[in-house]
């Protein structure tokens, strides 16, 4: 018998994002366009930097009751006959506000690309918000807030933001608004956001698919280059970090009682993408402390001690700042335990680590991209992503390329700038740490007391 030699397996090619072609109209938008061979599902992404601050104070919610109702009818079409619309081309549409500015996504086939610009445009640049439209939205939205209030998850998240960020800054309340200020909005509120701020200039707008034989840039030219390009300055808060409440290192445990489980959420101040040193050390330290089932927090309290089906963290950046954050839900009767095992695991960093748990991290991350973003979708859902954050896509190569470099040294700095600026970096156990829970307080207050973390603030809910 001849033996045939083992083939060799070499080790992957570095991996590049896919190059873009960029297109800037008069009006100050931004299109850039990625033909992606046999996608014939095109994916349109429009990301719009409007800042959530840029609501009225008694009327925050309005920017996502605008999201909502951008397509529930328009001036050449009633709701009912411009959703007839969307589903005879075989469009999919959907809008929504987050920190980073207003996104707006649309797919369609090939063939429509066409009439779904058209479509898009009215949307952007002729919406009527119909009063019966945007009651029927503020509606809705009341219903969400009350039914937020009852999920553990949702009641814990809520906490935390009050708790983290400063009560004058708009990121210490919902994105969607409070019951109080979403009752207060009207259609002409609506109308008006949209006016002041849903307009052409810093827009960047991404198509993706197989483009062959499409004149993508002359489409787009004619469906959007007449709207309206409005102010040069827009955006402008979008340029500053969230404020940070002075007494943020503090637990908080909303009180629910009967719980059977505990709901956690336990955060820090984070980098952003600009931070010395480089952005690639980050994710793989997320990963190794808590973004995998095979990281450290599961490794204790799921498979060691069966406490929980999971619990994660990640770094989570913004334009200006960021946040490191660790949530999920633990049984009931470990929740002292947990906590006091989740803080000594998350201040592990201190001691260092170990060369394979970070080529893991580096290996999870760098050699998934092309799988992440092999999709029309994905591809645009990146690249307006990187937009809304001030950069383009060659972020995203340049940063696969560092993560290459990324070993327990680089990962060890950046645990001990992160450390540093969070304030846990004293060794006291639990300084620095904003901690919320949402469980029975009447179960575990003594409990979690005895750890001495610190002082626990109890809130109960009206």
């Amino acid at each position: 018998m001849t033996a045939i030699a083992r083939p060799v397996v070499a080790p992957p090619e570095p991996w590049d994002f896919p190059q873009g072609t960029t297109h800037d109209l008069p009006n100050g938008l931004r299109l850039i366009t990625y033909d992606v061979p046999g996608q014939y599902v095109v994916s349109v992404r429009l990301g719009l930097p409007v800042s959530l601050r840029d609501e009225p104070r008694e009327l925050e919610g309005v920017a996502s009751i605008m999201a909502r109702t951008l397509d529930e009818g328009t001036a050449s079409h009633s709701a009912e006959e411009f959703a007839r619309l969307l589903e005879r081309k075989g469009v999919s549409f959907g809008a929504g506000m987050a920190d980073s500015g207003l996104s707006v996504d649309l797919d369609v086939v090939k063939g429509n690309l066409e009439p779904a610009l058209d479509l898009l445009r009215q949307i952007l640049t002729e919406p009527v918000f119909p009063q019966a439209e945007v009651a029927r939205q503020v509606r809705s939205r009341i219903a969400e807030i009350e039914q937020e209030r009852s999920v553990a998850a949702h009641r814990a998240g809520l906490e935390f933001v009050r708790t983290f960020y400063a009560p004058e800054d708009r990121s210490s309340r919902p994105t969607g608004g409070t019951r109080d200020t979403v009752s207060a909005i009207t259609r002409e509120h609506v109308a008006d956001f949209h006016a002041r701020h849903v307009v052409a200039a810093g827009v960047t707008v991404v198509v993706a698919g197989d483009l062959e034989g499409l004149d993508v840039p002359g489409l787009v030219e004619k469906a959007l280059g007449g709207w309206d390009s409005g102010p040069s300055d827009r955006g402008t808060h979008l340029q500053h970090a969230a404020k940070l409440a002075p007494d943020r290192a503090r637990i908080v445990l909303v009180s629910r009682p009967g719980s059977v489980q505990t709901e956690f959420v336990i955060g820090a101040p984070g980098p952003d993408r600009s931070v010395e040193g480089g952005w690639a050390p980050y994710p793989v330290l997320g990963f190794v402390l808590g973004g995998s089932p095979n990281a450290r927090i599961d490794a204790v309290l799921r498979e060691e001690k069966g406490y929980t089906y999971g619990i994660r963290s990640s770094f989570r950046p913004r334009r200006c700042g960021g946040v490191f954050l660790t949530s999920g839900s633990v049984r009931a009767d470990s929740t002292a335990e947990s906590l006091r095992l989740l803080v000594d695991i998350l201040e592990s960093g201190r001691t260092g680590f170990r060369d394979k748990e970070v080529r893991s991290g580096v290996d999870f991350i760098s050699k998934t991209a092309p799988g992440r973003y092999a999709t029309a979708d994905a591809i645009a859902d990146e690249a307006v992503s990187m937009a809304l954050d001030g950069r383009t896509t060659e972020f995203t190569t340049a940063n696969l390329r560092d993560l290459a470099t990324v070993d327990r040294d680089r990962v060890q700095a950046a645990y001990d700038r992160f450390a540093h600026g969070a304030g846990i970096a004293d060794g006291t156990p639990g300084a620095g740490w904003t901690i919320v829970m949402a469980g029975d307080a009447g179960a575990h207050l003594d409990d979690l007391e005895a750890l001495g973390l610190g002082d626990i603030t109890v809130v109960t809910d009206a």
